[in-house]
This record gives structure tokens, C-alpha cells and sequence, in this order.
């Protein structure tokens, strides 16, 4: 059988940790697809004052960030490690963003309560989690 463009030789992770990996690959793609089309007022929304670039030029950053990150994760697993912690720094740097959506009462992505608001800030530690396990 003739090796096609997905086998993984060096890719030595366990099933679980390979999931992850490709997973978060997709959500990270997706979201950074979001950032650029159909979410991007609702990312903009997000932005803290304090960010020194306009969050139009910030929620597109991020989005060429997310989908970098996830492309990596699927495509290069040789490099799971250092992608996968890229990720993992991502999801810090960007909370802040989820801060202030909940301390402004910014209603986004169906996040139309304190409550709901506050719920979404306990996925952001699991977001990194799963970077982390994702690296094997």
C-alpha cells in the first residue's frame, strides 16, 4: 500500500493523546475560521481596551493564530510538542478577552447571562489542559 499524505511513522502517540491532538487541531481551525468570517463582530466584542491594536486587527491576528495552530496539530505530529504548547500559551493569552466579556456583560456566541459567562471562563483551563495532553 503506498503511503498517502496522513500516515503518521513518527507519530507514536497513544489513540487518546491522538484525538486530542486532532481535535483541538479542528476546533483551533474552526474557531480562527470564525475570527475572520461569520463570528468576527463577536470576537471584536471581546477585545479588552487594553490591547494595543484595534480588535479588528487583533480578532484577525488571533483568527491567522488559531488556524496555524490547528493546521500544525493535525498536519505536522512530529512537531506535537511545541505546537501543542504554542496552543496551550494561546489559551492564556487570549483569556483576558473572556475576562472582560464576563466583567462587561457582553452578550456573544449565545453567552447571554452572567451565569453563562461565567461557566465558559472554567473551558478556557480545560482548553490549555487538553494542549497540554495533546502533545503526548
Amino acid at each position: 500500500m503506498a503511503p498517502t499524505a496522513f500516515a503518521r511513522t513518527t507519530d507514536t502517540q497513544s489513540r487518546p493523546r491522538r484525538l486530542a491532538r486532532l481535535a483541538l487541531g479542528g476546533i483551533l481551525t474552526t474557531a480562527g475560521i470564525g475570527h475572520m468570517t461569520f463570528q468576527r463582530k463577536e470576537f471584536q466584542a471581546q477585545v479588552p481596551d487594553f490591547v494595543p491594536l484595534s480588535p479588528d486587527a487583533t480578532v484577525l491576528a488571533s483568527g491567522v493564530a488559531e488556524i496555524g495552530l490547528g493546521l500544525a496539530l493535525v498536519a505536522l505530529p512530529e512537531h506535537r510538542r511545541t505546537t501543542g504548547a504554542a496552543a496551550a500559551a494561546f489559551f492564556v493569552a487570549v483569556f483576558p478577552g473572556n475576562i472582560h466579556q464576563y466583567r462587561s456583560k457582553i452578550d456573544a456566541f449565545g453567552l447571554d447571562t452572567d451565569r453563562k459567562r461565567f461557566v465558559r471562563l472554567f473551558g478556557q483551563p480545560a482548553l490549555v489542559a487538553l494542549a497540554l495532553a495533546a502533545r503526548g
